[in-house]
């Protein structure tokens, strides 16, 4: 296994740094979820139907949010932005343990569209910070830190809503979620690279310059990736349920985000960078037969294995390749507009697998979203040469944009 070239990435000036903030930061973004849905079913009496619309809102308003306020990086600079959306961040959470039911559901949706955009920053960041031919590891290790964050936050939202109340939970998020802003602001992390090593543009960028149908598509296997993620994850609660199981459930996908890990650290140490398409493909295939195992419920650990591995490696690879089919000046709101497809994927796995597995089975779950992955990595395939990287990147990025 080879560590070199992840010491090399994090040698350079300011990547340690932010991949330390960037796990910090992200922890209470992935306890959002949990925390409300506690906080509507148990607290407002509402429901988990209720609790479901209000993250709804949440996701849907963090879908329109990305691309908005990556433009607004791109336009206006990052901390602008930053004072923004952590003013928003702090007046939503202060208020919202207090707001009836309605209100909390329209407050969600805004507070959605102006939500701190960690995800996006951090990997924005990393595009300025990190060279070309080193972002494969750099996305690696930021794939590695987004399973940490959310092998940690929703557990720590549980706890905190138990032991204290859905109150305290609510606004300990909202504190976290300031701090996160406050340290973005300080660090100040580049979203241009500093050392000169991208090419300014000749002259202003304009979106139909990189928003193309190559774009497109590769945003489409971004959402095709969560899709499978987010359907897989129910799928594992209705196998273990049919079972009778579902106190395997934690355990379960915990070794699923370990397999995850490991992939993403694998990835990372491969002499060669594997394509979007093949490793988008490679999880779609994996996760079709998954659900198969019946009332062989143990064999879930062993059948999730090769999916598991790719889903950390599918996921960097889809930053670092929006990371090279745009220009620097326009990177911001490429960025938005990936996050955003990572949470659209989100929103639509769930009911897609849910879906299925009422007209079925627990195994139709898992072929459904499986299905849906392997037609995005097709789909991708057909724009392989359709578009080129834009003309303002540097010929390093010009060179490896090729192949997605």
């Amino acid at each position: 296994m080879r560590l070199d070239p992840y010491r090399r990435v994090l040698a350079l000036p300011g990547v340690r740094s932010l991949m330390v903030l960037a796990l910090l930061a992200r922890i209470p973004i992935t306890a959002i979820g949990v925390t409300m849905t506690l906080h509507v079913a148990l607290d407002l009496h509402k429901g988990w139907g209720a609790a479901g619309l209000v993250g709804a809102a949440l996701t849907v308003g963090t879908a329109l949010g990305g691309p908005l306020n990556g433009r607004f990086v791109d336009r206006r600079g990052l901390r602008p932005m930053l004072v923004v959306t952590t003013v928003a961040e702090a007046l939503f959470w202060a208020f919202a343990p207090f707001l009836p039911f309605g209100v909390l559901l329209v407050g969600a949706l805004v507070a959605g569209v102006l939500s701190l955009p960690v995800f996006s920053v951090i990997r924005q960041s990393i595009a300025a910070l990190v060279p070309a031919d080193q972002r494969r590891q750099a996305y690696a290790l930021d794939s590695m830190s987004v399973e940490l964050s959310f092998m940690a936050g929703p557990p720590l939202a549980v706890l905190l809503t138990s032991a204290l109340s859905g109150r305290v939970a609510l606004w300990s998020i909202g504190a976290t979620m300031v701090l996160a802003g406050i340290a973005l602001y300080v660090v100040n992390p580049p979203v241009v690279s500093p050392s000169g090593t991208e090419a300014p543009a000749a002259a202003p960028v304009r979106r139909r310059d990189w928003l193309t149908a190559r774009f497109v598509a590769v945003c489409a296997a971004t959402a095709a990736t969560t899709v499978v993620l987010a359907g897989t994850d129910l799928g594992i609660v209705a196998v273990l349920r049919d079972a009778g199981r579902v106190e395997v459930v934690g355990a379960l996908l915990a070794a699923w985000a370990v397999y995850s890990l490991v992939g993403g650290f694998v990835y990372g140490a491969l002499s060669r960078a594997l394509s979007l398409v093949a490793l988008l493909g490679g999880l779609a295939v994996c996760t079709i037969p998954a659900g198969l195992v019946g009332d062989a419920w143990p064999l879930l650990f062993l059948t999730l294995l090769p999916a598991g591995i790719l889903c950390a490696p599918t996921l960097s690879a889809s930053a670092d390749l929006v990371s090279r089919l745009v220009p620097a000046s326009a990177r911001g709101e490429a960025m938005g507009w990936h996050g955003s497809s990572l949470t659209a994927g989100l929103a639509i796995g769930s009911p897609l697998a849910g879906w299925a597995i009422d007209l079925g089975s627990p195994a139709w779950g898992f072929a459904a979203v499986g299905l849906v992955g392997a037609l995005a990595a097709a789909a991708l395939l057909c724009f392989r040469n359709l578009d080129p990287a834009p003309p303002t990147a540097p010929a390093a990025v010009r060179a490896t944009a090729a192949a997605p």
